[in-house]
């Protein structure tokens, strides 16, 4: 797999909303910290609003780690208010649906990544599941378990669908057997 690697910095960027993040309550140790569901792809836009928001939570946000499977471009460096966070990655070494975040002063967090592309519904119970204190589930079985709910969900419908429809195949086209024999 071909990563891209971004090595300008630019000190400008565009005010980023602010991060949807959600972090694990109290101290009980799980595989998970939190969740984030980032709005696109893009770690130079998405990176500031969530730094800017565990800066202010949790400890200055030196540096961040993801898997660039769903990352098309990886920058080495990305200006936040008043610093700069590094960014490295991990193919086989890290979850593909999971951030690692770094500071001077809180050692880490492991969150977990909701894709931009998920629905409010799935990413709230994907938040719910990663902030669960003690949880044991890896992300990318969380990501499984909520792909698995989603396909039963979608199957459920098109029985529903079948079943409010008569649940009957169409009439046959053509002439009537019996007559076909002839």
């Amino acid at each position: 797999m071909a990563v891209n690697i971004d090595r300008t910095t630019t000190e400008e960027h565009a005010a980023s909303p602010p991060a949807r993040l959600s972090l694990t309550p109290g101290t009980t140790p799980g595989l998970l910290d939190g969740s984030w569901w980032p709005r696109s792809r893009d770690l130079s836009r998405e990176l500031p609003a969530l730094a800017e928001r565990l800066d202010h939570s949790w400890g200055r946000v030196t540096r961040v780690t993801v898997n660039p499977v769903f990352w098309p471009v990886i920058p080495r460096k990305v200006p936040v208010t008043g610093h700069t966070v590094h960014v490295g990655w991990f193919t086989n070494e890290q979850d593909p649906h999971k951030l690692l975040v770094f500071s001077y002063t809180a050692d880490r967090l492991d969150l977990l990544i909701i894709p931009p592309e998920t629905g409010p519904a799935a990413a709230a119970r994907l938040m719910s599941a990663a902030t669960t204190p003690g949880s044991l589930l890896t992300a990318s079985r969380l990501m499984e378990d909520e792909r698995a709910a989603d396909d039963a969900a979608e199957s459920r419908d098109r029985e529903e669908e079948w079943e409010t429809e008569g649940g009957t195949a169409p009439p046959p086209t053509g002439p009537p057997r019996s007559a076909r024999r002839m």
